[in-house]
Parts: structure tokens; C-alpha cells; sequence
């Protein structure tokens, strides 16, 4: 399970509002022990104020989701993470040595994997998933 997540392009994480509604997106993402991060990026948004990341500050709950499917069945696999949420701003690093370390570790573990964020590094804010279980299929 840890390889498939690790190799996966890309997730789909799914938070819950305060309202209790699911609240699903696609994501880029990095694997480092049993911490993945993900970042706010370039790519077009209305703001940088995103909805998952007001849902993780008011619950941390949250799971990623990696699958493959194929027409032929016996390939199929998924892989679930369940976990604990926190949002890393780029300004909170600013203030706190170990805040800074993180965000920034998480930023060029990123840029390790994808080559746009070596072209454009994500501003952030770090989305850091503290993994509690892992759940996959076969």
C-alpha cells in the first residue's frame, strides 16, 4: 500500500465541513513516512482561501484516496489513508523554526516529484496529512 500511495500521481482528499457535507477534490501530493503533504499551487483558483482548507481547521479528519482501475478486473487496486489534518501557511513558517522546516521540507519533497512545481514551486499554504490507517484493496 505504502509504494502504490507513494507512486500515485494523484489523490482525491476528502474533508467534511462544518455543516457535515463531504467535500472531495483532486490533489497533487508527496509521501514522506506516514505524513503526505499537499500544496495550494498555481494553477487557477478564485482565491487562495480554499474550501478544504477551512474544513481541515475546523475538523482534522480527513482521508486520501489513490485508485487504479483497468478493464481488466484483476488489476484493480485502491488505497485509503485516514488522517489527521493540518494546514502549514507560508506565514506561520515565518514565526516558528519548526513550522518553517516542515513547510519548506514539504515544498521540495513536491518539487521532487512533480516537475511543474520545479518549474513554479506551490506558495502554499501545505496541506500535512498525519497518517492514523491505511486501508487498500487487494
Amino acid at each position: 500500500m505504502r509504494i502504490r500511495l507513494g507512486e500515485a500521481r494523484v489523490g482525491r482528499l476528502a474533508t467534511v465541513a462544518p455543516d457535515g457535507q463531504p467535500h472531495l477534490v483532486p490533489c497533487c501530493f508527496a509521501l514522506r513516512g506516514d505524513t503526505v503533504y499537499s500544496a495550494v499551487d498555481g494553477k487557477p483558483k478564485s482565491t487562495r482561501a480554499l474550501r478544504r482548507l477551512e474544513n481541515i481547521r475546523a475538523n482534522a479528519r480527513v482521508a486520501l484516496l489513490v485508485d487504479f482501475y483497468n478493464d481488466e478486473w484483476d488489476e484493480l487496486w485502491w488505497v485509503r489513508v485516514d488522517a489527521n489534518g493540518r494546514v502549514l501557511n507560508s506565514d506561520d513558517a515565518a514565526t516558528d523554526d519548526g513550522a518553517h522546516a516542515e513547510f519548506n521540507f514539504a515544498v521540495d519533497l513536491l518539487r521532487g516529484k512533480y516537475e511543474q512545481y520545479r518549474v513554479e514551486a506551490p506558495a502554499g499554504p501545505v496541506v500535512a496529512l498525519d497518517i492514523v490507517q491505511w486501508r487498500g484493496w487487494p
